[in-house]
Order: C-alpha cells, then sequence, then structure tokens
C-alpha cells in the first residue's frame, strides 16, 4: 500500500508540476482552428516526456530509500558495515568516481542497488538478504558492478532514452489518433475540432505505443547490464564477478522484491519474456564474462 500511495502520489505531483510548465510556455494549446500545431505539439510532449523522467531521476534517491527502507551507513555497527563502506570507497576511487551513500535494506532475497542524479551524489544499497547468503567475495563483484553503473552514467542515459521514447510516444499517439478521427469517426462532419474518438484513439495508441517502446528502452537496459558485469570484474575480479552470477542464478527463482521505479537498477533480473527484460538471462551473463577472458 505505501508503495502504491507513493507511486500516484509521485505521478499526480509531476502531472500538476508539468502542467503548470506547458501552459506557462504557451505550448498547451497546440490545436488550432486549422488543425495540429506540430511544433507546440512537440514541445508539449518533450516537455511531458523529458520532465517526468528527470524528475523521476532527481528524486530517484529518496524515492528508493523510503520505497525500500533503506537504512544509511554512517557509522558502522559491526565488521560487516565496516568492510562494505571500505569496499564502495575503494571501488569508487578505482573508477574515478565520488563516494556514494551506503545502505542496507532488508529483504532476504539477495539484491542491490544503484541510482541517482549524478556520478558523484549516488546511493549503492544491497539487501540483508545479499550480505547473509554470499561470500565476502561474491559481494564485493556486486558492488563492483553496481559502482560500475555509477561510473558509466546508466541513470542518466537511461533517463535520456526515456524521455526520447515518451515523447515521441505521446506525439505520435496526438498525431495519428487527430487523423483517425478526422478520417474515420468525423469523416463528413461540418462541426470543427475534436470528437470522443480522438481520446480513444490517444489512450489506445500511448498503450500499444508504449509496449513497443518499453522494448528499446529494456534492449539498452540489458546491454547496459553486460558492461557493469565486464566493469564489476575489472574492479573485483572476473573469478569474483562470475561466482556472484552463479550464486544468483541458485536464487533465481526467488521474486524481485525492489519497487518498480528501481528494479532496472538491481542486479537480479525479473521473468518476464526476454523483449521486455531489464536484464539478460543470467547464464547470458557469465557467458559473457568467460568469453571475454578466452
Amino acid at each position: 500500500m505505501k508503495r502504491i500511495l507513493l507511486f500516484l502520489g509521485t505521478n499526480i505531483a509531476v502531472v500538476l508540476v508539468l502542467s503548470i510548465v506547458t501552459s506557462v510556455l504557451g505550448v498547451n494549446r497546440w490545436f488550432t482552428a486549422n488543425g495540429l500545431n506540430y511544433e507546440a505539439l512537440l514541445i508539449f510532449c518533450a516537455v511531458f516526456g523529458f520532465g517526468g523522467a528527470f524528475i523521476s531521476l532527481a528524486i530517484s534517491k529518496p524515492i528508493a530509500k523510503w520505497s525500500t527502507g533503506a537504512k544509511l551507513i554512517t557509522q558502522p555497527r559491526n565488521s560487516a558495515e565496516a568492510w562494505l563502506l571500505s569496499t564502495v570507497q575503494r571501488q569508487a576511487r578505482q573508477a574515478g568516481i565520488g563516494m556514494p551513500e551506503v545502505a542496507v535494506f532488508d529483504s532476504p532475497v539477495p539484491n542491490a542497488f544503484a541510482t541517482g542524479a549524478s556520478k558523484n551524489k549516488a546511493l549503492v544499497a544491497v539487501s540483508s538478504g545479499l550480505m547473509n547468503s554470499m561470500t565476502q567475495e561474491e559481494v564485493e563483484a556486486v558492488l563492483g558492478h553496481e559502482i560500475s553503473h555509477v561510473a558509466n552514467g546508466d541513470m542518466v542515459t537511461l533517463t535520456l532514452i526515456q524521455g526520447v521514447v515518451n515523447t515521441f510516444v505521446m506525439f505520435l499517439a496526438r498525431v495519428v489518433g487527430y487523423f483517425v478521427d478526422q478520417f474515420v469517426f468525423r469523416r463528413g462532419s461540418d462541426s470543427q475540432g475534436i470528437g470522443m474518438g480522438y481520446y480513444l484513439c490517444v489512450i489506445v495508441l500511448e498503450i500499444v505505443f508504449g509496449i513497443l517502446a518499453s522494448a528499446i528502452v529494456c534492449w539498452f537496459s540489458r546491454q547496459r547490464e553486460f558492461r557493469a558485469d565486464a566493469g564489476g570484474a575489472h574492479l573485483a575480479g572476473r573469478r569474483k564477478m562470475v561466482s556472484a552470477l552463479q550464486r544468483l542464478q541458485s536464487f533465481h527463482e526467488a521474486p524481485n522484491q525492489l519497487p518498480q521505479q528501481i528494479q532496472a537498477f538491481g542486479i537480479r533480473g525479473g521473468k518476464m519474456a526476454k523483449m521486455f527484460s531489464t536484464h539478460p538471462p543470467l547464464e547470458e551473463r557469465i557467458a559473457r564474462l568467460n568469453q571475454a577472458a578466452a
């Protein structure tokens, strides 16, 4: 329930803010007596497409902390937390980024994620299940994987890609919806404007185009997982990275308990069809690492 309320509240706030922005810019009046103003419509869609994506990125750290209940490690309470901090610090130095915040969240499922708006102000969090079920070497490799996500700028790049696809999904849905409404639903009508057919088409087309566009975003996400695995192998050692992935493979049937908005930044994959999965199959990731070492 907490996650649902957070999701709804965040999205309502984002829509209100962006609605005010488009109104101030005057691009919310893209429908004219002569038809569509394509320039205004494209700017309108870009404001919502990129605005929503970047607002989500900007608030990703507090949202991740709140939704997972992650507790920051400021003063280590035990040797495990001290080791966690020192390992992240060493790997961050190796990767050439600022020291991320380090946190642990309570979950029996072995998982970890990295998020944040910039390379030097990131958050790396691991689950209690990861710390309890993996060896120190395997945890080191997982941390290297997440640090590599941060060093590669994956959060910002994924946000840019999401902004582009959001923009064109909104734009194309409205353009196609307008022409379908005019030439199918309102053919022969003397009245100007748009009818109910337009709104129905836009709703359906945004769903269809959104599904197709998500395949593009998921493809990029899978490629960055391979790069992060390679980065983890560089920071911790290939043997440790392979061992960590093999360990995760043994837990593969366990559900991914990360909130949906940060699942793409976790180390575990989901059970969706490969085309719409943010993570490649673990056997492919292991094979890619072994192939690179050959």
